[in-house]
């Protein structure tokens, strides 16, 4: 059976809203895929601002910026579907959102971008709230990724998303992800005070030396002691992690150079903790699957080959469509599995009592 679907995906880092179209073929229980098209819309300044000060707006204006969000991303569909003239060729929109609120201990997680507003404004059927009912049912909610891996990227042992927030997955069963550290949203808001949007392949960083002091400060937060599964708030990166770094008086490339040693010693500790589950096979020869923003930083991506060297894992950056748009692809496939009424979210990944099938789904046709 062939699906094709549109993703859609808005990171914590802020850099832009990943469209892909992809088309996915199931035969026998086996899927694969073919990517037709992709882009990254960067958001204005206007839409940063918004979006970045969500969670500090009253409750009418955080339902206002969700109805505007919606329609937001149904005028960059539509945009997309007629650049690329897939007029007629789009079965299903598979709709990430931008998370603000997330507290899955409360058992809730909000996302703007209202699907009823994204469905209206593309006449497509629309498939958002993908992290709802996992938190619902004690789950964290995150990552969410991990189906995609499982059914469209067969026979890779470790995945790692270098995004706003770094995470990790085992592919060993039962299959075990989880977010490892804030990443990319933090190291942009370093360079960022040298004006700079990101640190472009980590030459800033690279120049930097690494200050023992706030490494170790970084590395006793209560949450790196927690057992998975476990995930992370995007304010974890802005407000517990970011003031550290300021509060130490660094240089900018001295702050880059330390904390991009932090995510690297963090991605290398998680990962000693799946090499050494019980479930784990041999890691000789293993290769880890990198992607996300952060698999182009070049030194960071050094870094971790060399510090994974000793645990025999190999760091293997795919093709840039894959790195720059996994995230947005699973979110079409999520769509697609959601359609099908089959299992969007892994329970072994998030710690929720039970697989699920999760998603709202919004009719934008007429019937």
């Amino acid at each position: 059976m062939e699906y094709r679907a549109i993703g859609l995906m808005s990171g914590s880092s802020l850099d832009g809203l990943d469209v892909v179209y992809v088309t996915f073929l199931e035969q026998g229980g086996q899927w694969s895929f073919s990517v037709g098209a992709a882009a990254c819309i960067p958001y204005t300044n206007e839409w940063v601002e918004r979006l970045r000060g969500a969670t500090k707006l009253s409750a009418r204006d955080y339902c206002l910026l969700h109805t505007d969000y919606g329609h937001w991303l149904g005028a960059q569909v539509n945009a997309f579907i007629e650049q690329h003239q897939l007029h007629y060729k789009v079965a299903v929109v598979g709709s990430h959102g931008h998370t603000t609120f997330h507290m899955p201990d409360k058992r809730t997680t909000g996302q703007l971008g209202d699907g009823a507003a994204l469905a209206a404004s593309t006449g497509l059927s629309v498939v958002t709230e993908l992290r709802a009912l996992d938190v619902a049912l004690g789950g964290q909610g995150a990552p969410i990724v991990p189906i995609g891996e499982k059914f469209l990227f067969a026979g890779t042992p470790y995945f790692l998303n270098l995004g706003g927030i770094a995470n990790i997955s085992s592919a060993t069963e039962p299959y075990v992800a989880f977010d490892v550290c804030a990443a990319n949203r933090v190291l942009n808001m370093i360079a960022s005070l040298q004006g700079l949007d990101y640190d472009k392949g980590g030459a800033l960083a690279a120049s930097g030396t690494v200050d023992e002091s706030l490494l170790q400060q970084l590395e006793q937060l209560p949450y790196y002691q927690l057992p998975y599964p476990k995930s992370l708030a995007n304010d974890f990166g802005t407000d517990v992690v970011f003031p550290l770094v300021q509060a130490a008086g660094l240089s900018v490339p001295d702050s880059l150079a330390t904390y991009t040693s932090h995510i690297v010693r963090q991605i290398a500790a998680s990962l000693q903790q799946l090499i050494t589950s019980p479930a784990a096979q041999s890691t000789t020869g293993a290769r880890m699957l990198v992607t996300g923003g952060g698999a182009c930083n070049e030194f960071l991506v050094a870094s971790l080959r060399d510090a994974l060297i000793p645990m025999g894992v190999t760091v293997d950056v795919p093709a840039i469509d894959i790195v720059q748009y996994k995230e947005a692809l699973i979110m079409a496939f999520m769509a697609v599995l959601r359609w099908r009424q089959e299992n969007t979210v892994l329970a072994s990944v998030t710690g929720a009592t039970r697989d699920s099938i999760g998603g709202a789904l919004w009719m934008g046709q007429e019937a």
